[in-house]
């Protein structure tokens, strides 16, 4: 990182350096949903039974990955503290013991996870043949774990140290890797075997260890900022509880919120397959609403670690509630073309009548709600970049268990077609969490917070 970017982003026009964050991370967000996209056009072609393996595998591989969102929430809160303090050396080894850690959770995480496939998969009480594509899908993902543990890690300490370029870069390459090998993989073209749900997989793992190539090469380079050089790799103690200390509070938030996901999804798989596809597809397109979100949160997020490593709290609340603001609007405009054109987007994945009717009434209940997902996102990341990871965490799991999950419960029993009062619920726990999120920033404890 130059001294330009960082003066940047502790200095100067306040719009500016958000917006040059974030578009780069709105890139890749995009670029990485644009993947997922892929795989979910491809084997919508196999039928609305496939789309729903890959709606439960995507359901389990977010239980996984917990301990890699605190992992890299902690790489971020520390590594932009220590480049707003212009403390480059500790950065970069924070980063080195980051992804040192992210491959022993790698091993381990993909060692189970193969184990617990088919097992966990049934826990959703999906047809047999669904259950067993879920279960495929699943281990070919877990095989190549630490690639796409990897990625992630070395991207957020690139840009908790204020470059996105890079991490944008990098998969622009998956993407047009994944878009070539998908068809061939999933369909047998050229000579390749046809492997169907588990071809998109293999396409997928194959697209993000090339994308972590690039990753690793720049942070070993030194010309990104970062210098990773083998010796920020040896086990460092300190260092390593650093990290653990500020990422548990979100360990246990993704826990949370990926148990509640399998709740969420055994609700919907008792409405049968169809609302198991439209609950993918509709989710897939939330994300996609979501991308601004995770743009601004996380330029948000190396904003507030870096203002107040320089000492300037109240630039990094002002960039906050910027962040906030600028969502807002771009959350509006999309979400009325998502309510506008909701059929024609469910039919675009998938066209069983089922599915388009019960995926329309996800996206019209639910999306007007997600200017407060918006609101969520980007107060929760200013409080991680600023290390106050416990916060979020509690609001998290009284939004989640404490409103959703049991509404959710008691709704889908009174209200017809049940998946509606699965709906409804989503949307009442949306926006208290976004108000509780808000709520917590305001009273300012976040700038006193210790790294």
């Amino acid at each position: 990182m130059t001294d330009t970017t960082h003066n940047r982003i502790t200095d100067g026009n306040l719009l500016r350096a958000i917006l040059l964050l974030a578009g780069p991370m709105m890139a890749s967000s995009v670029l990485q949903n644009v993947q997922s996209l892929i795989d979910l056009f491809w084997v919508g072609r196999l039928g609305a039974g496939s789309v729903a393996a890959l709606a439960m595998s995507g359901t389990m591989l977010m239980l996984l990955f917990p301990v890699v969102l605190g992992l890299a929430t902690g790489t971020v809160a520390i590594v932009s503290r220590h480049v707003g303090a212009g403390e480059m050396d500790e950065a970069s080894r924070v980063a080195g013991q980051s992804l040192l850690a992210g491959i022993v959770i790698g091993i381990i995480t993909g060692a189970v996870g193969w184990w617990l496939a088919p097992r966990v998969v049934t826990l959703f009480r999906a047809d047999a043949a669904v259950a067993e594509l879920a279960a495929a899908y699943l281990r070919i993902n877990l095989a190549g774990i630490v690639t796409m543990i990897l990625l992630f890690i070395g991207s957020s300490a690139m840009r908790g140290a204020g470059n996105a370029t890079v991490p944008m870069l990098a998969m622009v390459l998956s993407n047009i890797i994944n878009i070539v090998l998908d068809p061939i993989m999933i369909f047998g073209l050229l000579g390749v075997p046809a492997m169907g749900v588990r071809g998109a997989a293999a396409a997928t793992v194959l697209a993000q260890f090339f994308a972590m190539l690039i990753i690793m090469i720049a942070m070993a380079s030194g010309r990104t900022g970062l210098h990773v050089t083998l010796s920020r790799w040896r086990p460092h103690p300190v260092t390593m509880w650093r990290l653990l200390r500020i990422g548990m509070p979100s360990t246990i938030q993704m826990v949370a919120r990926s148990l509640m996901g399998i709740v969420l999804m055994r609700l919907v798989a008792s409405c049968g397959t169809a609302a198991i596809a439209a609950h993918g597809i509709g989710v897939r397109l939330h994300m996609m609403l979501l991308l601004p979100a995770f743009a601004f949160g996380n330029a948000t997020a190396t904003m507030v670690g870096q203002n107040l490593g320089a000492k300037r709290p109240e630039r990094a609340r002002l960039a906050a509630w910027m962040a906030t603001a600028m969502d807002g609007l771009v959350m509006l405009g999309a979400a009325i073309v998502l309510l506008f054109w909701a059929p024609s987007l469910i039919a675009f994945f998938n066209d069983d009548v089922a599915v388009i009717e019960v995926g329309t009434r996800m996206l019209r209940i639910v999306t007007p709600f997600f200017i407060f997902v918006g609101l969520a996102i980007i107060m929760s990341r200013a409080l991680m970049g600023a290390g106050d990871t416990t916060a979020p965490m509690v609001t998290t799991l009284v939004a989640l268990w404490g409103v959703q999950v049991p509404l959710a419960i008691g709704l889908a029993r009174v209200m017809q077609p049940a998946t509606d009062g699965i709906w409804w619920a989503m949307s009442i726990a949306i926006m208290l969490h976004g108000l509780m999120n808000a709520g917590w920033f305001m009273t300012g404890r976040w700038k006193h917070r210790e790294v």
